[in-house]
């Protein structure tokens, strides 16, 4: 029986001494780092999806804007941060599957500096080609530019971006040889398509569709490995000929590196429940944006190593610098 008691008592120490340990956190206002401008896709993401949060746990959650050179400055100042909750970095594959490969010198190693924690939402694009184009299937647009070798121009909205890295990864999957024309931004690169003088692009959902519907562009496919429910009527680059192709912008949350495991735990779970809430989904399907399926951190940060894998390859394929 002494023996009995005495296991007891050691158990029960251990299991308060776990619930002493366990974060209480929030116990005052969280600062959530989004390393892009004000009023772009992953602020509003970030605003969309921490205002619910903060309505769950009873804490306010305050977006702190710190953009600059890709989200890499908003990134390293995120990863100097105490990892104690109140410092968290809402960011997209940019800072984490993308700049590191452009940009030799970083603040920061998106490995090594930051715990992954929650998998949020993904944005996926659409193949968008001019009216101009006889062609209304990805087939249709890989016959031709192989049947009119060096006739076709892609837009982007500049080397290096995510609208680059997609139309590459597509061309060369594809077989096919196409100009790059470069903008400040896929909005400007918009009446360029329209009128004929660049001929493909890859955007936003929200973005693009807007003119499919007014008949002034003609969408093809989308890039997400299924069809997306924000146009379910267009069929993936995979179903159109392309199989295993698959992008999206994926928004993800980060604490800095040494955050104790409870803590991932708790923040991972008020953010995946965040994401699945009605009202969110509503509000991120009018940004283009859909809910990411539920993951673990583990499965999270799994995607962003095989998204980055994918991208260097893509980048030293293409040789793309940031020049």
């Amino acid at each position: 029986m002494r023996r009995f008691l005495s296991v007891l008592a050691v158990w029960m120490a251990a299991a308060t001494g776990a619930h002493a340990q366990a974060p209480s956190w929030p116990t005052h206002p969280v600062r959530v780092v989004v390393p892009f401008p004000a009023s772009g896709a992953t602020d509003l993401v970030a605003r969309v999806v921490t205002q619910r949060v903060g309505q769950e746990l009873g804490q306010q959650f305050v977006v702190d804007n710190k953009p600059g050179a890709g989200g890499t400055i908003g990134a390293a100042e995120a990863a100097k941060a105490a990892p104690d909750g109140y410092t968290l970095l809402l960011t997209t594959s940019s800072t984490h599957a993308i700049s590191p490969h452009l940009l030799p010198r970083l603040a920061y190693d998106p490995r090594k500096d930051f715990t992954p924690v929650a998998h949020v939402a993904d944005a996926p694009s659409v193949l968008l080609v001019t009216n101009s184009l006889p062609v209304k299937t990805v087939g249709e647009l890989i016959a031709y530019a192989k049947a009119h070798p060096g006739k076709l121009n892609y837009a982007t909205s500049g080397n290096g971006t995510i609208v680059h890295l997609n139309t590459a990864a597509f061309a060369a999957q594809a077989g096919i040889d196409m100009a790059h024309v470069p903008y400040k931004g896929t909005a400007l690169a918009i009446p360029d398509l329209v009128t004929g003088q660049v001929h493909v692009l890859f955007d936003s959902l929200p973005t693009g569709m807007p003119h499919v519907k007014s008949g002034r562009l003609r969408a093809l496919a989308v890039t997400s490995a299924k069809r997306s429910a924000l146009a379910p009527d267009l069929p993936t680059l995979a179903e159109s000929g392309l199989p295993g192709f698959s992008s999206v912008t994926w928004f993800g949350v980060y604490l800095p590196a040494g955050a104790p495991p409870a803590l991932v735990e708790r923040v991972h779970k008020a953010f995946t429940k965040a994401v699945q809430s009605p009202e969110v989904v509503d509000s991120l399907a009018k940004l283009g944006v859909e809910p990411a399926a539920p993951s673990t951190p583990a499965q999270f940060n799994a995607m962003v190593q095989t998204d980055s894998a994918r991208w260097a390859g893509v980048i030293k394929q293409h040789k793309i610098t940031l020049e």
